[in-house]
């Protein structure tokens, strides 16, 4: 982290910090919680035209019921292929075609998957914590350089540190926020 004044700072440790939320927000999202979602599908990429596509690239996906996904390929010749790809990933589907759309039911969880994808949350919200408090500790660092090169004053030195400490407790709380959300759709809290 490089800056010459503490504002500069702590807009870039905000960004970061922001950055972590973001990716949790995201890995979560792809986290199954028994209802259709067409963005559980993200990770999955299909091989067409010789090379790897995300299949949002080579269909479109829909939500009729709350527990069905449906893939329409934009080009019918790749129904084999999205099929494939979707039975390969490590989402547990299983994909049915008609000549004309792939049906993809979602299974109801178990409560040892619903405890397993709890499990994964969890660990997603530490890594997200941990990321903040990496972003943390480079900004505490940076200061305490800033101090001894005699950049700053101690009062400077002593609220900077204030500050990031206040915006990690806000990231890690939005964090565990987060979390907790997520289990509640999980496990039905």
């Amino acid at each position: 982290m490089e800056f010459s004044d503490l504002k500069g700072m702590f807009g870039e440790v905000k960004a970061r910090m922001d950055g972590n939320i973001e990716r949790v927000r995201k890995d979560m999202a792809n986290v199954r919680t028994g209802r259709a979602n067409a963005g559980m599908l993200d990770p999955v990429h299909v091989e067409a035209y010789g090379a790897k596509m995300p299949l949002n690239q080579v269909a479109s996906v829909s939500i009729p019921e709350p527990a069905l996904l449906i893939a329409t390929p934009f080009d019918p010749s790749l129904m084999g292929a999205i099929e494939k790809a979707i039975r390969a990933s490590e989402l547990g589907l299983n994909p049915t075609n008609d000549g004309k759309v792939i049906r993809i039911p979602i299974p109801s969880l178990t409560d040892e998957r619903r405890k397993e994808l709890s499990r994964q949350v969890h660990k997603q919200a530490e890594e997200g914590r941990n990321g903040v408090r990496q972003v943390r500790r480079d900004a505490n660092e940076r200061l305490k350089k800033l101090l001894k090169e005699h950049k700053i004053s101690e009062d400077d030195e002593r609220k900077g540190l204030e500050q990031i400490q206040k915006l990690t407790d806000d990231h890690v709380k939005m964090i565990d926020e987060l979390q907790k959300k997520k289990d509640g759709e999980l496990l039905g809290h």
